[in-house]
């Protein structure tokens, strides 16, 4: 298993270890959002796995960390870039996968579960094309595989709940109208994941997949914030140029500094968000479709944003974090 201490890594560990298979998770030393978790933080994160320290980035520390001359199944994947940027998504997204996935033939691996991204349908970014380069080498491995693409997650959606706790408007790019998405929790989805080893029908397929109801938009996001909140509805709309012009401004001024030059791409990304929605895309068509993304599970973002408002639940959002 790697990309175990993610939010999404820990619930799929979770599933495959109550339907009984034995995990190896190759992890690094110190994991988690700046690497605050050593070996024991690591071991309370990932009960019922076994836990190999190593570089996954580094395809020496995979062998001999990792699969260790061991003999394994099937190699599962929740590993993802930190950031998005192209560095960043080469290095992680692509090359380490294409390591992951030598070391993983060389120890017997017959099967890959690739946790990947509905976005990469309308690849206009770096990380989206580096995701769709390795799900390529792996449809070419001739390995079994399944190619999970999950829509939106619960934790990038929740963002503004402490704004709308606090009193302040929700912010929408345009009307607010501009995106659709079918959420999907942590749980739903690792389960979701686990269940590719065993669903023949999941096998040599790319899966997109949603969480249960009807698509939602942000605008329709916020209502049930507020609504759940106990507050008046309050909402103040940005206007996609801005994005545009700060885009432009930050591209400009990265020919100079590499830092803004970084900048830049995460706004790309935050203006990707802005205006694609999280649904199966009609290649036909050119539109999404959301009667044909499948749906999942049973948790629900209300439910969701309910346990956040009372308390119940908290989001770790990282190095993602927009608003």
């Amino acid at each position: 298993m790697l990309g175990a201490t993610g939010t999404i890594g820990q619930a799929t560990v979770r599933a495959l270890v109550a339907a009984g298979h034995p995990v190896v998770c190759l992890v690094r030393p110190r994991a988690g959002v700046g690497g605050r978790l050593g070996r024991e933080g690591l071991a309370q994160l990932l009960p019922g796995a076994e836990l190999r320290e190593g570089e996954v980035s580094d395809p020496e520390s995979l062998a001999r960390d990792g699969f260790r001359g061991e003999r394994f199944d099937v190699l599962v994947s929740c590993l993802a870039s930190r950031t998005g940027g192209p560095g960043d998504a080469w290095a992680i997204d692509h090359a380490a996968h294409l390591h992951a996935l030598a070391a993983a033939r060389e120890a017997g691996v017959q099967q890959v579960v690739l946790l990947s991204a509905i976005c990469v349908q309308k690849p206009l970014l770096a990380f989206q094309q580096a995701k769709l380069a390795f799900e390529q080498a792996l449809v070419d491995s001739g390995l079994r595989y399944s190619i999970v693409r999950p829509t939106a997650f619960f934790k990038s959606l929740s963002g503004q709940v402490a704004r709308v706790q606090q009193g302040r408007p929700f912010l929408l790019f345009g009307d607010g109208r501009l995106t659709a998405c079918k959420p999907i929790s942590d749980d739903d989805l690792g389960r979701y994941l686990a269940g590719c080893l065993s669903e023949p029908e999941r096998w040599n397929r790319i899966l997109p997949i949603g969480g249960p109801g009807p698509a939602i938009t942000p605008r329709e996001q916020g209502e049930m914030l507020f609504e759940l909140a106990g507050r008046p509805m309050r909402f103040r709309q940005v206007p996609v140029a801005l994005l545009d012009a700060i885009i432009g401004t930050l591209a400009l001024a990265g020919r100079v500094l590499p830092a803004l030059a970084a900048k830049a791409e995460l706004a790309r990304i935050g203006r990707y968000y802005a205006t694609e929605s999280m649904l199966v895309l009609n290649p036909a068509t050119g539109l999404y479709d959301a009667a044909a993304t499948p749906s999942t599970g049973s948790d629900t973002l209300r439910a969701h944003y309910a346990r956040l408002l009372r308390g119940e639940a908290s989001v770790e959002r990282g190095d993602h974090a927009v608003f």
